[in-house]
């Protein structure tokens, strides 16, 4: 079950680097203005949404519901743990609707905007680290 636990961390791992970093990329289109720049981030981010985020997501929860199937978890910490997973993928999923709209270049938002998007997945880990790890 180690080897099992081992992957839910380095997927979970994954995907929050493309949870920072997507947002920060977004950041930057946000403020480009030349053509080149433009389709160059467009590029930048499907790649990162779909290469490594989304499946980054999927096998951080396939692995996960592995180790609660096997383990039986069970309190209140793990139902704050999901609830703030369930918040992360609401996020992962907004993500890709920010994707969309860049690509048909539909952005409504402006650089300061995606600066503090880019902090609600730093919030939700250390969230979900302490609750893993206190079990409160």
């Amino acid at each position: 079950m180690l080897w099992i636990k081992s992957l839910h961390i380095i997927f979970m791992v994954t995907w929050f680097a493309g949870l920072f970093y997507l947002p920060r990329l977004f950041v930057y289109h946000a403020m480009s203005d030349d053509r080149p720049g433009i389709e160059r981030f467009k590029v930048m981010e499907r790649k990162l949404y779909y290469g490594i985020m989304t499946p980054g997501a999927v096998l951080t929860i396939v692995f996960g519901v592995w180790l609660w199937l096997s383990y039986g978890f069970s309190g209140g910490w793990l139902h704050a743990k999901l609830a703030l997973v369930a918040v992360l993928i609401a996020y992962h999923l907004y993500c890709g609707k920010l994707l969309a709209d860049f690509k048909h270049d539909r952005n409504r938002h402006g650089h300061v905007y995606y600066r503090w998007f880019n902090e609600i997945p730093v919030v939700i880990l250390v969230a979900v680290v302490i609750l893993v790890v206190v079990k409160p």
